[in-house]
């Protein structure tokens, strides 16, 4: 049995997919609270299947967590759920803390002297470790110190200690892994590649930060699927593994690709004020578990990129 926090979000409902469409779990409960950002439609047919069996919970609700935990005794759990979008981080903090930091704790609570869970797998971010130089060629590894610069990375940042800390305090056996900026079907048009995509198809202008020379490494949401579940199979409770796909890209030279690719003018592009504490440039090195556990994406970013508009175009334009 395998219980997944989050799973009508973004990274959580494409995590679903890729065990149905891999066959690797029959008994997968997921529970979700169902937040602006979530999509319950995207898993609704894994719903209708019987493959996932859906409860809305928050996981700020330490007695529910419990319940469910008593009542299904997973030998797994992934936790996904998280408030993930940086600007709304900036504007409000508390749902970032009392999801991410109070969310995770009670989790992890709930878990403790559960003999029969083998692997409590964190899902975190690169953004905890901070900004590195444009100019450098540094990357970040599983040493790379902790630096967050927003709400938002400083609340994933303090979930990844509480994991830790159970895990040495309590003996839960947990993983945490940290991924770069992912993207694919399914993704919330907050985030940017999905509105740089609808606002190119609707002709609407394209807002690029300060002068668009922020980097971000690009990793396809279903890479990650894969590198999740050899965690999953092979990956060491203790360990941290970081995921990244290896493509460099500041969000300039993000929004042109898309806008050739749409077949739509760069004179949609409009410079606006920058965000708040805009960190530069993330850039995971995946070393590790390309070692460890034989993890290598397979989808090139004009892959990922062709299946994410084709997705946008098919279900928001249909």
């Amino acid at each position: 049995m395998i219980l997944i926090t989050g799973g009508a979000g973004f990274i959580g409902g494409n995590y679903l997919w890729h065990l149905y469409k891999e066959n690797i779990h029959r008994n997968v409960v997921c529970i979700d609270n169902l937040t602006y950002a979530s999509n319950i439609d995207y898993i609704q047919p894994l719903i209708d299947k019987k493959f996932v069996i859906f409860h809305k919970e928050d996981i700020s609700s330490a007695e529910g967590i419990k319940e469910l935990l008593n009542h299904y005794k997973p030998n797994f759990i992934i936790n996904f759920a998280a408030e993930s979008h940086v600007d709304n981080s900036i504007q409000n903090y508390m749902p970032f803390i009392q999801t991410n930091i109070i969310g995770t704790i009670n989790l992890l609570e709930a878990c403790r002297n559960l003999k029969y869970l083998k692997k409590f797998i964190h899902i975190s971010t690169d953004e905890v470790y901070g900004s590195l130089k444009l100019d450098s060629q540094n990357k970040f590894t599983e040493q790379t110190p902790y630096e967050p610069n927003s709400p938002y990375s400083a609340s994933k940042a303090s979930s990844d200690h509480f994991v830790n800390a159970w895990r040495v305090t309590y003996g839960v056996p947990t993983i945490i892994t940290n991924c770069s900026n992912n993207y694919g079907p399914a993704q919330h048009n907050e985030k940017l590649i999905p509105k740089v995509i609808e606002n190119a198809l609707n002709d609407k202008s394209i807002p690029v930060y300060g002068t668009g020379d922020n980097v971000r490494d690009w990793l396809y949401v279903d890479d990650h699927c894969r590198a999740i579940n050899l965690v999953l199979k092979n990956g060491k409770v203790g360990e941290k593994y970081n995921i990244g796909g290896g493509v460099e890209l500041s969000n300039l030279e993000l929004v042109k690709k898309i806008l050739n690719m749409v077949g739509k003018p760069e004179t949609l592009i409009e410079f606006v004020e920058d965000r708040l504490g805009h960190d530069k440039r993330y850039a995971i090195d995946y070393a590790k578990i390309e070692k460890k556990l034989n993890y290598k994406p397979l989808y090139t970013f004009e892959e990922g990129l062709k299946n994410t508009i084709e997705w946008i175009k098919n279900d928001r334009h249909s």
